[in-house]
Order: structure tokens, then sequence, then C-alpha cells
């Protein structure tokens, strides 16, 4: 668990071919099934702390045991720490992801930029029902920005729980599954 973020309950890749990707997560590694969620685009998005046109991404999401796995595969050129992290010439892990309530995410936002840690995009999804913030912890070497939502009350809980069920129930087949917020 970390101490200033909370536990870590996703690990996140942002990937230039998603489905390449989901592939290699399912028919090498066995994980799935995945959800994907197509063209996502935030309701309000904030960049590097100034208002900014949303980026659309496509994503999907598989659990192995408690940690999903997210696969992120920006659809534009928006300013993002998507495409920063692409344009810097990578690909693969970027991010990992506590998931808090509502109190908890004003808390850990207000505290953290007491703190002096820097956000590098942060927005809403689903009419302001699940925020996000990803902060810029990302300058070590090896190091990862670390991403808080606050879904561990909205509506979208269920969800994350239901990906989580299929995945311990998952023989194999119909790795890849539509899903629509």
């Amino acid at each position: 668990m970390s101490r200033r973020f909370g536990v870590i309950r996703q690990i996140a890749f942002v990937v230039r071919d998603l489905e390449r990707a989901r592939a290699y997560w399912s028919d090498t590694l066995g994980v799935g099934p995945f959800f994907v969620l197509r063209e996502l685009r935030p309701d309000t998005f904030r960049y590097r702390g100034a208002p900014s046109p949303p980026p659309a991404v496509t994503i999907a999401l598989a659990n192995s045991g408690d940690v999903q796995v997210e696969l992120i595969q920006p659809l534009d050129d928006r300013p993002s720490a998507y495409r920063d992290f692409l344009a810097s010439g990578r690909e693969g892990l970027q991010h990992v992801s506590s998931w808090l309530t509502r109190a908890e995410y004003d808390a850990a936002c207000a505290r953290l930029a007491a703190a002096g840690v820097s956000v590098a995009h942060e927005g809403a999804m689903m009419g302001g029902g699940v925020r996000f913030a990803y902060f810029a912890t990302d300058a070590a070497a090896g190091g990862v920005m670390y991403e808080i939502a606050d879904v561990a009350e909205p509506a979208v809980f269920p969800m994350m729980r239901m990906i989580a069920d299929a995945a311990r129930e998952w023989d194999g087949s119909d790795p890849v599954r539509e899903l629509r917020l």
C-alpha cells in the first residue's frame, strides 16, 4: 500500500495498438477477459493545470486476482499524459492507480497539492461521476505516474467488481467483451 496514495488497485499500460497488447495479455499471460470501452472522452479535462480539450482513448480492462490491468490507446494528439508518454518513445507501464471514495479523493488531492506534487492531467467521466487525477511522480528512472480515481463510491464500482468476477471464472474463451457507459 502507498502511504500517500492508497492501495494499488490497477496497473495501466499506454500502447499504440490496443488489440496487439490485449492479445499479448490474453494469449501469452492468460489474463482476461478484457472489457473494451471504445472512443471514451472525459466530460471535463485539465492538462498540466489548465483546461484542455479532452483526449479520446479506447481502453481495455481485465483482472489478474485483485489487480486490474488497464490498456489505453490514445486516439488523437490532444494534450495528455498519454500523448506525452508515447511521444517520449515509450510504450508500456505508464501509471498505477488507487480507487478511493469521494471524500478520500478530495483529501488526497488537497494533501498532495500541499506537498507540491504536480498533476499531469485530471478530469471527470460519466457526468462527473468518476474523477481522476494523474500525479507526475514519474521523474525517477523506472518511475511511473500515480493516478487516484474516486471509483470506490460512484456507480462505476459495480462494473469494476463485474470485471474482477469475470476474470475468476474465465476459461480462455470470449477474450474480448464490449462495454458501454
